[in-house]
């Protein structure tokens, strides 16, 4: 499922237009995205929790030259999925 699908699913279960569940959609991905910014984490319960994780600078190699390359430190955003979330998709 593309966001255009996901944006047709919810109108079509909210009953709402496509332009007002685009909005919702984008409403939700702006406020998950600026509270991970902020360090915070996002908890939806039966859902699942979006959190970030910090990962250490560390030493990797060129593939290309095979030259020893320094990766620089960076925050990735993490989902762990809730228990109803994993009870409905097995």
């Amino acid at each position: 499922m593309n966001k255009q699908e996901l944006i047709s699913n919810v109108a079509d279960t909210a009953g709402l237009s496509k332009g007002d569940a685009s909005k919702a959609v984008e409403a939700v991905f702006d406020a998950v995205t600026s509270s991970l910014k902020k360090g915070d984490e996002v908890r939806l319960v039966g859902f699942g929790t979006f959190s970030v994780s910090k990962r250490k600078a560390s030493t990797g190699r060129n593939p290309r030259t095979g030259e020893p390359m320094t990766i620089k430190a960076s925050s990735q955003p993490k989902f762990k999925a809730g228990k109803s979330l994993k009870d409905a998709v097995n």
